[in-house]
């Protein structure tokens, strides 16, 4: 007879005996297991060494009567999770993803002092994650004891975590693996006649026995989040959770170049690289030869602190900081320090808007930084963060003078990131495509031919002897320019009559009103013209294209191929034609009219950035056409150092024949203007 407690009092560990009144009733939880007792019990005995659930004070002895028994049990609320809800509670902090798992096993892999590790997934890590590599593996009890909770073997006590030297550390990580999939480890030390296997459903021990193996360890990890079906919702489709594997696994082989790694997907190798020598032919393995034919050693030190690894050249940048990798003590993590350092050396040698290109390792004393910050020590904190952040900048900043490339911040602005392919598209009659032999001339932002046959075919209302005044107040929000496409399109502002009185730092054009002074910016104003332009040509689905004789090819990662085959439909709908040509590797075949076949792979590395960061929607067709536009706007300008009367006159006809001139794609305005009462009070008039 085992009686229970209604409230929920728990007698836990301890000896004691039965009172001779209530034959059958147990004061004692032989090893460790909790015993309930039923509320009214008139149970009144000796327990020696008892804890009220895990908190209450050990009593020796302990008289309990009905009455206390009673009361506690109705106040114990709080109660100790089993270890297999604990560990898949901790599963939720380390376990994000499939790419989690293939993150713990390659760390474990490479503290092991593994020289070879093979990694083979299928359908994105769901049905199976196998990591195998020659480190020293394990014997039989420590491979039961590295599935215990809170087990490792890489600390003993809490100074140690100023010492760290590995990648792997806390000890939730096996377990939390096994309680949420089917888990199969084999594992083999030298000196051993066999090796051991342990195989883990769901948490669950299933068997322990003697294998067969060289030395070394295999985990094999099969039905992922099976039990746990809420978390398997979330995961995104095979081919994002496959590049994010990928991806993972490259991080940790840049940062281990004398390891071999080969990566396996659904039974194909997609990723075999031997020991390297060096960082910069891992890189080139990598993320191809173009990425590292762009970058440039670096090598700096200081007291406590040493910085190496590649960086990109003055004005190579990316839009996006995916290729700022950074290892610190050899640990791929993410750290605002060094990032933004990295952002602010490079701002005299990018345009605004653009990240540097780099792969650099920090080093220094383990106990200035902690690594112990995020569950996944994807984040680290150091303890003299602006000490860490000035010997960067310093140290890439250097590097930048010795390449004698730093160039003026009034020639950044013209920078041919920036600015882009051109302003006047080739012309095509009923969409057909045109073969360019050769690169041809950069034409200007306007041409007179143009400008007379769009002022021939502009409306009645445009017209250069009405003025109409647009006061800056009235700027409209740039997102509120987006309309149903079968909505009839509002008459368009006339055409003021300005008299033109110059030109100022090659970008402003002033000019005379009768109600004061107007400053033209060109650039705004031919963005907005080319944004019109684009989406209208976009939303009638006949954008002018030009096939090239010569493709250009584009090797990128493993995240933007996926980001990019996701799109290559909607891409190639807009005046695009890009092909798979390999893993990772494609070719660009057509561009549109209005880029130039150099600025193609600039370009669609910005718009993949504009997919990774999700600027361009997925599921609304109008949006991301006009996000597109936006973007190909900015890079279809370029402006000449020099440009006539009759040019300027031209735009501000093409601007203002536009639904809205007022702004540009990206809300900044294309004119400001100055009339007499502002000029008045600023001469103190």
């Amino acid at each position: 007879m085992r009686p229970r407690l209604a409230g929920g009092l728990l007698l836990r560990g301890g000896r004691g005996h039965t009172d001779p009144a209530l034959e059958g009733v147990e004061l004692v939880a032989e090893g460790g297991e909790f015993l309930l007792l039923d509320e009214g019990e008139a149970v009144e005995g000796l327990v020696r060494r008892a804890e009220v659930g895990r908190y209450a004070p050990p009593c020796t002895p302990l008289t309990c009567k009905a009455e206390s028994l009673t009361y506690i049990a109705r106040m114990a609320k709080v109660r100790i999770l089993t270890d297999r809800v604990a560990n898949q509670i901790a599963a939720g902090e380390v376990i994000e993803r499939p790419a989690a798992v293939v993150k713990e096993l390659v760390e474990n892999a490479l503290d092991a002092g593994a020289t070879r590790i093979e990694v083979e997934f299928r359908h994105g890590g769901r049905s199976l994650m196998r990591v195998e590599d020659n480190g020293h593996g394990m014997s039989r009890d420590d491979a039961l004891l590295a599935l215990e909770r809170h087990a490792t073997s890489k600390i003993v006590e809490a100074a140690d975590l100023d010492r760290l030297a590995s990648y792997g550390f806390r000890g939730e990580a096996m377990p939390s693996i096994a309680s949420v999939s089917r888990f199969d480890l084999q594992t083999r030390e030298a000196g051993s006649d066999a090796g051991t296997e342990i195989l883990v459903n769901g948490g669950k021990f299933v068997q322990v026995r003697e294998c067969g193996r060289p030395v070394g360890t295999r985990v094999e990890v099969t039905q992922l989040f099976n039990a746990v079906p809420a978390r398997r919702k979330f995961l995104k489709t095979d081919q994002t959770e496959a590049a994010h594997i990928v991806h993972c696994v490259r991080l940790y082989a840049l940062a281990c170049p004398r390891t071999a790694f080969t990566l396996i997907e659904d039974g194909r190798a997609i990723f075999r690289s031997p020991e390297c020598s060096t960082l910069a032919e891992r890189i080139a393995e990598i993320f191809g030869r173009q990425t590292a034919g762009a970058l440039v050693p670096l090598e700096a030190v200081e007291p406590g602190l040493r910085l190496s690894g590649l960086i990109g050249r003055p004005g190579v940048g990316r839009a996006t900081r995916h290729e700022m990798i950074v290892f610190v003590n050899a640990r791929p993590v993410d750290s605002r320090t060094l990032n933004y350092a990295l952002i602010e050396s490079y701002h005299e040698s990018l345009p605004k808007g653009r990240y540097p290109l780099a792969f650099i390792f920090f080093e220094c004393d383990p106990a200035a930084v902690d690594v112990n910050v995020h569950p996944a020590k994807r984040e680290v904190r150091f303890r003299s963060e602006p000490q860490v952040r000035g010997f960067v900048i310093r140290s890439v900043l250097q590097r930048l003078r010795e390449l004698g490339t730093i160039a003026d911040r009034g020639l950044r602005i013209a920078d041919s990131q920036t600015a882009g392919a051109f302003a006047s598209p080739v012309s095509t009659k009923g969409g057909a495509t045109s073969v360019l032999t050769s690169q041809p001339p950069m034409p200007g932002p306007i041409h007179r031919a143009d400008l007379a046959a769009l002022q021939a075919s502009m409306p009645a209302s445009v017209h250069p002897a009405s003025s109409i005044r647009h006061p800056v107040s009235s700027v409209p929000n740039p997102q509120s320019e987006i309309r149903d496409p079968q909505s009839p399109a509002p008459a368009p502002p006339a055409a003021p009559a300005w008299r033109f009185v110059g030109l100022a730092h090659g970008n402003y054009a002033l000019f005379e009103t009768a109600a004061g002074l107007v400053l033209l910016d060109r650039r705004a104003a031919h963005e907005r013209v080319w944004f019109e332009r684009l989406r209208e040509q976009f939303r009638s689905g006949t954008v002018p294209s030009q096939r090239l004789l010569l493709p250009v090819p584009i090797e990128l990662d493993a995240i933007a191929s996926a980001l990019l085959l996701d799109r290559l439909t909607f891409l190639n709908g807009h005046g695009f034609e890009v092909a798979e040509f390999g893993r990772n590797f494609f070719r660009v075949e057509a561009v549109p009219s209005w880029m130039e076949p150099a600025d193609a792979e600039p370009f669609l590395r910005d718009l993949i950035g504009a997919f990774r960061e999700g600027a361009i929607p997925d599921r609304n067709t109008e949006l991301a056409r006009e996000e597109l536009a936006r973007l190909a706007a900015a890079r279809a300008v370029r402006l000449p150092e020099t440009t006539s009367e009759p040019e300027l006159r031209g735009l501000v006809a093409q601007l203002f024949a536009t639904r809205t001139p007022l702004t540009n794609p990206a809300g900044r305005p294309t004119y400001i203007e100055l009339n007499h009462g502002e000029l008045a009070r600023r001469f103190q008039k």
